[in-house]
């Protein structure tokens, strides 16, 4: 695989999703903590251009290519595609999330 950086764009489920999660978090746990939490998961996901190669093939789908991937925080999981042009983030889900759920991330298109 080749390990030139590539451009890293998201999906409108994952912006949409990663809001959601802000506000609950903000609801839940208080501005400081969901602020880190936020900034975590940001920072991941904007490194991706160059460390995308260090996460994992995402087990609920699994390809010759190993093209899907997924990036495990502590509640939740980022799933990802490698193209040959770039890194497509496209969604995040809970990780209590069913497998179904999951696996529907294929069907996302950017």
């Amino acid at each position: 695989m080749d390990t030139q950086p590539r451009e890293v764009v998201s999906s409108e489920h994952y912006e949409t999703h990663l809001i959601e999660i802000l506000g609950y978090s903000i609801e839940t746990f208080g501005y400081l903590q969901a602020y880190k939490y936020f900034t975590k998961i940001t920072q991941s996901v904007e490194r991706l251009d160059t460390y995308y190669v260090f996460y994992p093939e995402c087990r609920h789908i699994p390809t010759k290519s190993r093209m899907y991937r997924n990036i495990i925080f502590d509640s939740h999981l980022i799933i990802f595609r490698v193209t040959e042009k770039r890194i497509e983030v496209l969604d995040i889900v809970h990780s209590a999330s069913s497998i179904g759920k999951i696996r529907d991330t294929r069907k996302i298109r950017i």
